[in-house]
């Protein structure tokens, strides 16, 4: 390996460089902060596959080149709103501690968007927690998880739903969200479910409807 690769590998373990995919302003579609203006950093990376994905462009890191982390976060801090919104791909296969503690030294709350499926780093003001049955979460990941968010493809789903719901603490806000190309079809079932278990909360990909990022 050439020693300019090895040096990019070790900033790369540090978080001081990430393999970011895009960054974008935007209002946040999904979940308790449905409506709320923030900075997106998409990383690149997913080895979860969700068939259903609507970035799979992001699933091969190799495709996105290794960003510095004080370049992103000066990105971040250029936006009106102090909230910076982590997505993936898995932002988790990456060291994001560096990049939440220089977010915070501006003031810029962080939240993460996760499948949990890798252990939790990285301090946040808020985590979402977005459970996949072919890599569930780290056990440990459900306690931290400020908001639950699962994703309806089928009847079947609203099993999984409770399973994860036992899992995580009382403060947790539960959301079930259909899954886009089968909105129109698990939308009834979503809103039957919430009315006999009101715990739930349904969660729409609003931005898809009002067609931004």
């Amino acid at each position: 390996m050439k020693t300019k690769d090895l040096i990019v590998d070790q900033l790369m373990i540090e978080g001081k460089k990430l393999p970011v995919m895009e960054e974008f302003y935007s209002l946040q579609g999904e979940g308790f902060h449905t409506g709320e203006a923030a900075w997106f950093i998409r990383v690149g990376g997913c080895d979860v596959g969700c068939y259903w994905c609507d970035v799979k462009e992001s699933w091969n890191a190799k495709i996105h080149p290794a960003k510095d982390t004080e370049t992103i976060v000066e990105n971040a801090a250029a936006n009106p709103a102090k909230a910076v919104i982590i997505t993936g791909g898995e932002p988790l296969n990456y060291n994001l501690s560096y990049l939440c503690d220089e977010l915070h030294k501006r003031g810029i709350k962080t939240f993460l968007e996760t499948s949990g499926s890798e252990p939790l780093n990285g301090t946040w003001d808020w985590i979402c927690l977005s459970p996949k049955k072919q890599s569930p979460p780290v056990e440990d990941n459900y306690k931290h998880a400020s908001e639950l968010k699962v994703i309806i493809t089928k009847e079947t789903d609203f099993e999984w739903a409770e399973c994860n719901a036992a899992k995580v603490s009382e403060a947790c806000i539960l959301f079930l969200q259909p899954e886009w190309s089968k909105h129109n079809e698990m939308m009834p079932l979503i809103i039957d479910y919430i009315l006999k278990n009101p715990k739930w909360r349904i969660s729409l990909q609003s931005h898809k409807y009002m067609r931004i990022p």
